[in-house]
């Protein structure tokens, strides 16, 4: 799950350019997870926008308190 950045929000772990818009669900619904993921930073992540190159689609990852992971939201 490594990537660029790391933060604590509302209790849970924020690792790499997870979308705002995620964060606010997260802090929303408070799904009973250790926190959220992007790994690697793909281009079109917040932050890694670049005119003229193409946005790669992402996966933000939610992490479990055991560790495993699974899909939270796709962009």
């Amino acid at each position: 799950m490594a990537s660029c950045h790391t933060a604590v929000v509302g209790g849970n772990v924020i690792e790499g350019h997870v979308p705002a818009s995620t964060i606010d669900r997260l802090l929303k619904d408070r799904p009973d997870i250790r926190g959220l993921a992007v790994p690697g930073m793909p281009m079109g992540s917040p932050g890694m926008e670049v005119a003229g190159v193409e946005a790669e689609s992402l996966e933000v990852l939610a992490i479990a308190h055991d560790g495993t992971t699974s899909v939270f939201s796709r962009y």
